[in-house]
């Protein structure tokens, strides 16, 4: 009697597990878009906090659980049989609505093959599923968008490479630009006659990028023809532009004698130094003066000439000590230039002594310098 029961209730029990594990996956699919309004105007701003709703009636599971959404996108034409791009909806894929950034958007442009400063048309529907039955909704609607200058995929990393660069054309030792903000990137370097470029990665087969006159352009490669010179090079993805500035001299400004006292030479790899320089504070009615701050000669594509000043973040500062935090070193864009606000302070211990003097402009660490007492 006992086997008999255990017989009994092991059917039973499997029964109820094939049971339990059986899924409908029935559905009726999207039946409307209902946002945004067909052929609706767009006009992108990636570089803002700009969204886009996309909106539909719910699809319907024949057991009334829950169902996943995709927002599909295609090239005006497509069919969605190969999708230039896919998004799952709000509150991870359940919600029937998707909030998708400009950014994203222009993105999607970008791979449709709308062109920078262009205007073209993308075609979208929302892919509903049920486990493995996905359908795709009984509409598809259209919207016409206005892509900005610049990229639609901007790089996350950026590095220069070529026989013109201070480390040549080996891809592996390519020299990373620094990232000053989203989407900009810049680097102090030395360029010799010849060819260079930028690329995403230094490993593989990256992407390339190249500057031509005042804009950044994807692949080609530029020419250096002038002979050896120091850059700073400065690439604005967000809007495809680029600045080519020559770094000339860099001298220390000793504020209280209201003069250069010397130039600092470039030493490569984004550094400038000198070596042994007497510093000698002045003497005031009320102590010694010890004020001084950095000004770069430079010129821009068109070869015109202007200075830029460096200095501290602080308008006024107390001597450095042993305590003194790194940031107190590093170098900031000042424009006042007058005679003594937001100059740094040697130490005590330079008074009269020989010093070295390095500035970093290195993409490894925020830019700074540092005085070395002999």
């Amino acid at each position: 009697m006992q086997k008999y029961l255990i017989i009994i209730l092991s059917v039973l029990f499997f029964s109820c597990k094939k049971d339990d594990y059986s899924l409908n996956t029935n559905m009726q699919p999207v039946p409307k878009l209902t946002a945004p309004l067909d052929n609706k105007y767009i006009k992108l701003q990636p570089t803002t906090s700009a969204t886009v709703s996309f909106e539909w009636d719910q699809a319907r599971a024949e057991d009334g659980s829950l169902v996943q959404y995709e927002v599909a996108f295609d090239k005006a034409g497509g069919d969605f049989s190969a999708p230039v791009a896919k998004f799952s909806s709000d509150g991870g894929g359940v919600q029937n609505k998707l909030t998708l950034s400009h950014k994203d958007l222009n993105s999607v442009a970008g791979k449709a093959g709308i062109a920078s400063l262009a205007t073209g048309k993308l075609i979208w529907t929302v892919l509903a599923s049920k486990g493995y039955n996905i359908q795709k909704a009984a509409e598809t609607k259209t919207i016409e968008v206005e892509r900005p200058n610049g990229f639609a995929e901007i790089p996350t990393d950026v590095y220069l490479t070529g026989e013109a660069t201070e480390v040549g054309a080996d891809l592996s030792k390519a020299l990373k630009l620094k990232s000053t903000a989203p989407g900009v990137y810049e680097i102090y370097t030395s360029l010799k006659n010849g060819k260079y470029h930028f690329t995403s990665r230094n490993t593989g087969t990256p992407d390339t990028y190249s500057i031509t006159g005042t804009a950044v352009k994807e692949g080609g490669e530029s020419e250096q023809t002038a002979g050896t010179k120091i850059y700073r090079l400065r690439l604005d993805f967000n809007n495809a532009a680029a600045t080519v500035t020559e770094i000339g001299t860099i001298g220390l400004w000793f504020a209280p004698l209201n003069k250069f006292l010397f130039e600092i030479n470039y030493a490569g790899g984004g550094t400038w130094k000198i070596q042994s320089q007497l510093i000698t504070f002045k003497q005031e009615s009320w102590g010694r003066d010890e004020r001084y701050k950095f000004r770069i000669n430079v010129k821009d594509s068109d070869g015109n000439a202007g200075e830029e000043w460096i200095g501290s973040s602080n308008a006024d500062n107390n001597r450095p000590t042993s305590a003194t935090p790194l940031s107190f070193w590093e170098l900031r864009p000042i424009t006042n230039n007058d005679q003594w606000n937001y100059c740094y302070k040697f130490a005590t211990e330079a008074d009269n002594k020989n010093c070295d003097v390095n500035l970093y402009f290195t993409t490894d660490k925020n830019y700074t310098h540092e005085i070395i007492v002999k």
